[in-house]
């Protein structure tokens, strides 16, 4: 399935160009904000871009682990395994992305480094759900057991990531704002909605490249241990 390294070559260049794209946007196309509280430049919100992308890209990537999950309980194809457990790592990375910027903005933006508001509690408990289900992964359990278990845990995980998106509509926030609800983008300025836009289109590039990648090289370490296996049956 993913013997071709030209097409890893074409999703790392893309990728590349899309986030170089995404940092000029970020940095030079789109205006500094003003803090409303403060009335001044408020430079930490263009982490925004990041953080908002580096979300998305974290529901994706459960959603692919969701998707893939319920395929291996179905089939107990083991390429769906494969599948889940990248982009559950990949999802875990963005997650901490999230939790790690979502701060140094809220400092700014708040004075106060972090609020137990519904949006960041439930993203902090995806966040121990999907690391749960890496050591899961990284357990002793072996071969079909350990596959199984991490399907059923990555279904019942997914479930949380509806709850961090409507966390706002269903209990509100003293500080988390809306983002692009409604039409023109929730308030935001044109060129921050259009920086937003790219910035979450290259981080999307970037998961699928990192997908790809991960699976090539889950499927390397496959063919090393089966090789190593008949060896040592052949030395016995």
């Amino acid at each position: 399935m993913l013997k071709s390294s030209k097409t890893h070559s074409i999703l790392g260049w893309i990728s590349f160009i899309a986030i170089s794209v995404g940092l000029y946007m970020a940095f030079i196309y789109a205006p500094v904000a003003v803090n409303p509280s403060t009335g001044k430049a408020f430079i930490s919100q263009k982490i925004f871009y990041f953080h908002v992308a580096s979300a998305w890209n974290a529901f994706l990537a459960f959603f692919v682990v969701f998707i893939a999950s319920i395929g291996y309980l179905k089939n107990r194809n083991p390429k769906w395994d494969i599948v889940a457990k990248v982009s559950a790592e990949i999802g875990v990375v963005f997650t901490t992305i999230v939790l790690a910027t979502g701060p140094i903005w809220a400092r700014a933006a708040w004075n106060r480094w972090w609020d137990w508001e519904p949006r960041l509690t439930t993203t902090m408990i995806l966040w121990f759900i999907y690391l749960a289900y890496v050591l899961i992964r990284s357990s002793s359990l072996e071969g079909e057991k350990k596959a199984t278990m991490a399907a059923v845990f990555g279904i019942i995980g997914f479930l949380d990531v509806p709850i961090v998106f409507f966390a706002i509509k269903w209990w509100g926030s003293r500080y988390h704002p809306v983002v692009l609800e409604g039409a023109g983008g929730g308030g935001l300025a044109p060129t921050m909605l259009q920086a937003l836009i790219v910035s979450v289109i290259a981080f999307t590039f970037l998961y699928f490249y990192l997908l790809q990648k991960g699976i090539y090289v889950e499927h390397t370490a496959e063919k090393v241990k089966k090789i190593k296996e008949k060896l040592r049956a052949k030395t016995h």
